[in-house]
Parts: C-alpha cells; sequence; structure tokens
C-alpha cells in the first residue's frame, strides 16, 4: 500500500516550505487535499512528484511550488469567491476551497468535469461549483469574483476574464513568452489591470490562450 498521507508530507516539507511558502492555510490545505485522487488512475504514482503532471491535450496538474506560490501571492481570504480556470478533476479548487468562501471552477474537457462534480464533494469540498465550458470564456453569471487563478500558462490573456475580476480584485497569471515562464499578479484597480512579477515557472499554453499570429497579406 502506497503511503500517500506521508508523500503529502514530504511534497510540503521538501518543495512547498522550501519555497517560501509559509501561510497556514496553504500549508493545510496542501497536506489536506490527497493530490493523487485527482489525477488519472495511471499517474497516481506521480501525484507527488515536483513537476507538472501532464493530463495530455496542452493540459496539467500544475507543479505543488507553482501552485503554493500563486496562492500565497494572492493570500485569498475566507469571505471570498474565487474563479478557478482549467482546474480539471479539481485538484486546484479543493486546495482553494479550504481558504475562500466559495470556488467556481471551470473546465471544457467533459469527462475531467464530470470527475469533479462527483470527487469534489465526496472529499468535503462542498463550496465548488464545477462550471463545464470553454476555458477562455470563465463564467461570468457566477462573478464578479474576488480571485481568479488560471492552472496553466497563457500566451494572450482573453479580456473576457480580466472583466469577470471585481474592482479591487486580483488574478495569477503565469505567461509564457518562448520556453520563459513568468508568474504575475493582476489587481484590477479603477476597471484596469496593473501587473506585478511573482516569481518564475513554466507550464504549457492552454488551448485557446496561444498568440495567434497577425494575419498580413
Amino acid at each position: 500500500m502506497t503511503d500517500y498521507a506521508q508523500r503529502r508530507t514530504m511534497m510540503v516539507d521538501t518543495q512547498v516550505r522550501p519555497s517560501d511558502v509559509t501561510k497556514f492555510p496553504i500549508i493545510n490545505a496542501m497536506l489536506s487535499v490527497p493530490r493523487e485522487a485527482f489525477v488519472p488512475d495511471h499517474l497516481r504514482e506521480a501525484a507527488y512528484m515536483g513537476d507538472n503532471i501532464d493530463l495530455g491535450g496542452g493540459r496539467v496538474v500544475l507543479e505543488p511550488r507553482t501552485l503554493a506560490k500563486m496562492l500565497d501571492a494572492l493570500d485569498i481570504q475566507p469571505d471570498e469567491l474565487v474563479l478557478d480556470i482549467g482546474s480539471a478533476l479539481g485538484y486546484s479548487a479543493a486546495v482553494i476551497a479550504h481558504m475562500a468562501e466559495a470556488v467556481v471552477a471551470v473546465e471544457e474537457n467533459p469527462e475531467f468535469a464530470a470527475e469533479a462534480q462527483s470527487l469534489l464533494p465526496e472529499l468535503g469540498a462542498d463550496n465548488v461549483a464545477v462550471h463545464e465550458g470553454p476555458l477562455v470564456q470563465g463564467a461570468a453569471e457566477h462573478g464578479p469574483f474576488d480571485v481568479i487563478v488560471i492552472e496553466g500558462a497563457v500566451a494572450t490573456l482573453p479580456q473576457a476574464l480580466c472583466d469577470q475580476l471585481k474592482d479591487g480584485g486580483r488574478m495569477a497569471v503565469l505567461f509564457m513568452e518562448g520556453s520563459l515562464g513568468s508568474v504575475r499578479i493582476g489587481y484590477k484597480i479603477d476597471g484596469h489591470m496593473n501587473w506585478r512579477f511573482a516569481f518564475n515557472a513554466g507550464a504549457p499554453v492552454l488551448p485557446g490562450f496561444e498568440r495567434h499570429a497577425a494575419f498580413t497579406l
């Protein structure tokens, strides 16, 4: 029998804490949520590696360090509504559910969405609503949101997502420029996004968030 609880503790002690993430709600959530339950069965053994878990089709479960540092920079409060874009089988949403009042998890892959819908309540994350639909569109009908997190990289960020952020809200986005990725925290002030560099990370660009070459004659 694999001791996943022991692996979870090791993940936090070797990947999360050394990345200067010490906020109790984040540590507690990452120790509590069984990461192995939110990946396809054949990837369970890789669940606690310090890498992105490849789900295919440009989709990943972000490595623990990246997610933890994003959440650390966002400093989610217990009365906040969070939009989690690209939550796949729901791991990130389950972690965020420990910190926020409620989470709307957007997933466009019907199989992932169905799996998340049954897994999340089963594992105690009953303050998460799974919204099946295109990632680039978000979930405007459930917003506006205090916080937005994107579970993967973007080359271009759709305006539709910025529009779903409350004024005074913030979002964590991993921007990829070639092979270099940087996570920035965007603060919405008077309707405009103001970005600050947080840390470097890498992930595949999510489908729909690619940079499209301008058409020229």
